[in-house]
């Protein structure tokens, strides 16, 4: 990959929770001091791996290493069995650290196997070690352009779990929850991929299409009752020529603007006006509009 790319990414989401908080009883996280609505960037990886994973099947060279119930230490055994060298798993001891040539060598077939490792990177050096990746897409929190309002709602089930509980309430038979989400909210993220760091994980374009992809589509196969109406709104991509860059990521992003249009809250994509300052973009740099 010849060139470093930084891109702007649009979500938004109506009546659903896009990224609950598990220390505040899974509300919707916010920005305490101005009340916007935030999904980290783990969420987001999280989605992009679960869209690589469907649509790839985990198979290699798309197998995905953070997953559902994956025992990393395993995960990485495989490595030093593919390499010829897993009697360095029994001789030594899984704590022990390997040869330096064999650590390299693991790390690079983590690499080439697993495609979230050449793209978010890895810390692989717990246990059997595999060393450690730093990843050439990197992504940002996703902020709301407004304030959100986190609201919470009761909810019964007419049906309870145990026999017990049936006594308890005397054939009445009802379980209260509690369900949180936010009316809408309108979120931008940004990203950030380095083609010195491709170059050592192997990230390569079709990698890179792919992340073009899964962060388009990513919520088209992800749907649940608590998240809502989720999807991508935007996806702008800033090309640059050359390897190191040809602009600050930061004076980038400051070209597209967005502009709320009704007076109260936000209640609609509509409600919101994308602009951007293609007569400002510096040469050296292109706009590339994967979702507008």
């Amino acid at each position: 990959m010849l060139n470093r790319y930084d891109f702007v990414l649009l979500i938004d989401v109506k009546d659903g929770n896009p990224n609950g908080d598990p220390d505040a009883g899974n509300l919707p996280r916010i920005d305490a001091e101005t009340g916007q609505g935030l999904i980290t960037d783990v969420c987001l990886k999280r989605k992009i791996r679960n869209y690589v994973s469907m649509v790839k099947e985990e198979k290699a060279p798309y197998d995905i290493y953070i997953k559902e119930k994956a025992v990393l230490n395993q995960q990485n055994e495989k490595a030093y069995i593919a390499i010829g060298k897993g009697e360095e798993l029994t001789k030594k001891g899984a704590k022990d650290q390997r040869s330096g040539e064999s650590v390299n060598e693991a790390r690079q077939w983590m690499c080439q196997n697993f495609y979230d490792i050449r793209t978010f990177g890895a810390v692989m050096s717990t246990g059997v070690n595999c060393g450690q990746v730093r990843g050439p897409v990197q992504l940002t929190f996703a902020r709301s352009v407004d304030s959100v309002d986190t609201q919470e709602f009761a909810i019964t089930r007419c049906a309870v779990t145990t026999e017990a509980e049936a006594e308890k309430q005397k054939g009445d038979n009802r379980t209260i929850g509690r369900k949180s989400n936010i009316p809408y909210g309108l979120y931008v993220g940004h990203g950030f991929v380095s083609a010195f760091l491709a170059e050592q994980t192997g990230f390569s374009d079709d990698d890179l299409s792919l992340l073009w992809q899964a962060l388009t589509n990513m919520f088209e196969s992800d749907r649940s009752a608590a998240r809502g109406e989720m999807c991508t709104r935007g996806l702008y991509v800033f090309k640059h020529d050359s390897k190191l860059g040809n602009a600050p990521a930061h004076k980038l992003f400051e070209l597209i603007h967005i502009e709320k249009l009704c007076e109260g809250p936000a209640r609609n994509f509509s409600d919101y006006k994308i602009m951007i300052d293609e007569d400002k973009i510096p040469d050296g740099v292109s706009l590339i509009k994967v979702v507008s």
